[in-house]
């Protein structure tokens, strides 16, 4: 689902003024940016196709600091793959899922089951635990490599 921009913008500016920081004109490039993405980015593909546009003088590091706030307003989600760097999410507008990764070609399959949210949801309230988030990675082979393994 497309989320309208000025929402996005709006709950970010809210969040900076919580924590009494500025909403720059970098800042703003980096959210547009970002939710112009469709699928599961790194910081370092952010940083270079910031720097791909014309006129854009953002640098790696505002990159690297914009992120995480936008981690804790709650807008994308940090994910790692096998890879073992960080890859990004955008959160606020989709539904919650979970990852299937493989190992062989790093395919990344998203899914949702009800079933499995509940059963999370339950495994907490029986450990009286007030969870806050929770993201959930299997790892394997995909069909395709799966194919190429069998004889």
């Amino acid at each position: 689902m497309k989320v309208p921009l000025h929402k996005v913008e709006r709950l970010f500016i809210d969040y900076l003024g919580k924590k009494q920081l500025k909403y720059t004109p970098e800042r703003k490039v980096i959210l547009k940016e970002v939710f112009s993405l469709n699928n599961h980015f790194e910081a370092d593909e952010l940083y270079f196709k910031l720097r791909q546009k014309k006129g854009q003088r953002i640098s790696r590091a505002t990159v690297y600091r914009t992120l995480p706030l936008l981690e804790e307003s709650g807008l994308v989600r940090r994910v790692v793959f096998i890879d073992k760097h960080t890859h990004y999410e955008l959160v606020y507008g989709n539904m919650h899922h979970e990852h299937l990764i493989c190992i062989n070609c790093g395919n990344v399959i998203e899914f949702y089951k009800k079933a499995l949210e509940d059963s999370l949801e339950e495994v907490a309230r029986e450990h009286s635990f007030d969870p806050i988030g929770h993201k959930l990675e299997i790892t394997g082979c995909c069909k395709k490599c799966s194919k190429k393994f069998v004889k």
